[in-house]
């Protein structure tokens, strides 16, 4: 008898994978590496072949059903980390059958209130203390509970192919991802949010490094010598769009966004994160910060101001429309399992962008989670059992659609 995906998932977010963006290591944290090889034995003990690389890159097969091994594979992968903006260790989550208004969460003093749909059904909180971590541990419950629903049922499928990968939090999700080993030409990634949606375009990103550099001095004879990389640095900040940023902005809005700041008055840095949909305006916004730089050395005649850019990922819309065939089949899997789909843009980034600029055009599906990388994330159970059956119901549009062509 195949687990429930519920207990699943709480089996799962008892891991702490949180990753690191400082550690320097692939992974970024042990604790991807321990739930990679959990994860491995239960492949294995539904008589799943599975590897785990030393980078902490889970990949695992399963066979198609006799007569169809000519199928096109058909792939879904999900990421093993959650997010360092909270902390995942020690998760503490209760399951509430929901009747309506405010659920607390534990003594924190914060609620979550779900969508009116969900009345009746079980909602997953937590204590208020930790993320949930259903970001992406609800994809990783769901791929897992329709592997060994789809053997047990023993319904015919195409060759399928599963990969967990570390670190997607940190942008270093497919660092180490063996394109050639996975085996599938195309895939999805379970790794969103409200039940039905279907993605399959994220903004364009860069991240911006403004160093400064100041002169010191001792401020009671500093008149004409000091200049401070401090206030420098404010001012750079001022040359930019007061309002787009990300509290002012939505849709298909781009914005910088200020996420993390140092210095004293010898050296100043600020970390900039640049988003967009549009690689035009993508570049315009790269040129801003360096107009800014030099327009700011000019005025105070001196090489002060540099700024460094690093590209991050694309949108990957313009790889995805080259197969629509993969949107066609998740709506059809969805509207077979009673479940409404529809679009949505990702305002930030995904394995799949990264993956289908490298050949493998990977949508990105629902999880059945919300709130993600915050206390007040939560998980709605009946929408994760419905992931499972849409994921029963695309192998199954995989296979007609493959057997009529």
């Amino acid at each position: 008898m195949s687990e429930p995906v519920l207990s699943r998932f709480l089996r799962l977010i008892a891991f702490d994978t949180q990753s690191s963006e400082t550690s320097g290591l692939h992974p970024s944290t042990p604790g991807q590496k321990v739930l990679a090889d959990a994860l491995a034995s239960e492949f294995r003990a539904m008589g799943v072949s599975c590897r785990v690389t030393e980078q902490a890159c889970l990949y695992a097969e399963i066979p198609a059903t006799e007569g169809l091994e000519n199928l096109p594979a058909l792939g879904l992968i999900a990421h093993l980390d959650t997010s360092d903006a909270v902390s995942g260790k020690d998760v503490r989550a209760s399951v509430v059958t929901w009747e309506g208004g405010d659920i607390p969460l534990g003594k924190s003093g914060l609620t979550v209130r779900p969508p009116d749909r969900m009345k009746g059904m079980r909602i997953v909180v937590t204590d208020g203390t930790t993320l949930l971590g259903a970001d992406d541990k609800a994809g990783i419950a769901e791929i897992c509970t329709f592997c060994e629903r789809i053997l047990e049922e023993k319904r015919p499928h195409g060759p399928l192919k599963i990969a967990f990968t570390p670190d997607e939090e940190i942008g270093e999700g497919t660092l180490f991802f063996d394109y050639a080993g996975f085996g599938a030409k195309f895939a999805y990634t379970l790794d969103g949010g409200a039940i039905g949606g279907i993605e399959y375009e994220n903004f364009h990103a860069a991240r911006a490094k403004v160093c400064v550099s100041g002169l010191s001095a001792h401020p009671g004879g500093a008149k004409g010598r000091m200049f401070n990389a401090q206030t420098a640095a404010m001012e750079f900040h001022s040359l930019l769009p007061p309002a787009e940023v990300p509290e002012h902005t939505s849709g298909r809005e781009g914005f910088y966004h200020l996420c993390a700041m140092k210095g004293d008055v010898s050296y100043a840095e600020l970390d900039y994160l640049l988003r967009t949909f549009d690689s035009d305006d993508m570049e315009n916004r790269k040129n801003l910060l360096l107009s800014a730089a030099s327009f700011l050395n000019k005025k105070y005649k001196r090489e002060a101001f540099r700024v460094e850019i690093a590209d991050q990922y694309r949108n990957m819309r313009e790889f995805i429309e080259k197969v629509p065939f993969l949107t066609e089949h998740a709506f059809e899997a969805m509207k077979r399992a009673g479940v409404t789909p529809f679009t949505s843009l990702i305002r930030g980034g995904t394995d799949g962008a990264k993956l289908s600029r490298n050949g493998l055009p990977c949508p990105n599906l629902c999880t059945g989670g919300y709130g993600a990388h915050s206390r007040t994330e939560f998980a709605c159970v009946e929408e994760m059992e419905s992931c499972v059956q849409i994921l029963l119901n695309l192998a199954d549009v995989f296979r007609e659609h493959a057997v009529r062509a």
